[in-house]
């Protein structure tokens, strides 16, 4: 698999609370150059970088991030403004409280409203394996798939774990045939890149894509 390949594949993310416009830019420029399927960055930041790079890149943003528990409606609010903003994609956390609760219900309704919100743009549904049992992560396959949307995510990056193969695995035995999988965090490798694009995952998050791929990783630096 060549870098390109890989590339195509990855949302280039850039989500720290201290992410300034140098950074942000530094990051836009870097996707457009390796051809990034999208860089994923704070809707603070979404209407400056449409109005500087118009259709030149795909705009990725987050919503209820990265701890999920905000409520449905402030949620409906962030991703509306972000579409008008200039996302294309929206990558949600889902309330994981209520999974915790066993109110799955509850969580496929919420991603379901907002699907109808997103329209024929893409949701990527956040469900944060680290926090979840086998039996909640299937619950969830079944409420990505049912409320229609585009994604399942394994994680934000923020928790003390991110993406696990056998996540990966075990949501390509639960998801429907409409839902593509994105592994984010912990991937710290070409080999990993490679590993989880071939075990089936359509997109990967990561800030540090080019630094693996060009062999600029050192010990520590994720």
């Amino acid at each position: 698999m060549n870098k390109e390949e890989i590339f195509s594949h990855i949302d280039h993310t850039l989500l720290k609370a201290y992410a300034s416009w140098a950074d942000i830019d530094k990051l836009c420029q870097e996707a457009i150059s390796y051809k990034t399927a999208s860089v994923c960055i704070p809707q603070t930041y979404i209407k400056r970088v449409k109005e500087k790079y118009q259709d030149d890149l795909t705009i990725c943003t987050v919503v209820g991030f990265p701890l999920g528990y905000n409520s449905s409606q402030s949620k409906f609010m962030e991703v509306k403004n972000a579409l008008e903003d200039g996302a294309s994609e929206i990558d949600m956390v889902i309330n994981i409280s209520d999974v915790k609760n066993g109110d799955y219900d509850k969580v496929e309704r919420e991603i379901r409203a907002i699907k109808e919100i997103v329209g024929e743009k893409i949701l990527k549904v956040i469900i944060e394996t680290f926090y979840l049992n086998e039996e909640e992560k299937i619950a969830m396959c079944k409420a990505v798939t049912n409320a229609k949307a585009d994604y399942i995510k394994t994680s934000t990056g923020f928790a003390p774990e991110g993406a696990k193969m056998e996540d990966v695995l075990l949501f390509k035995d639960h998801i429907g045939k409409d839902v593509k999988i994105k592994a984010a965090g912990g991937v710290r490798s070409k080999d990993d890149l490679v590993a989880f694009i071939k075990a089936g995952c359509d997109r990967i998050g990561t800030s540090s894509a080019i630094k693996m791929l060009n062999g600029q990783i050192k010990e520590g630096e994720y």
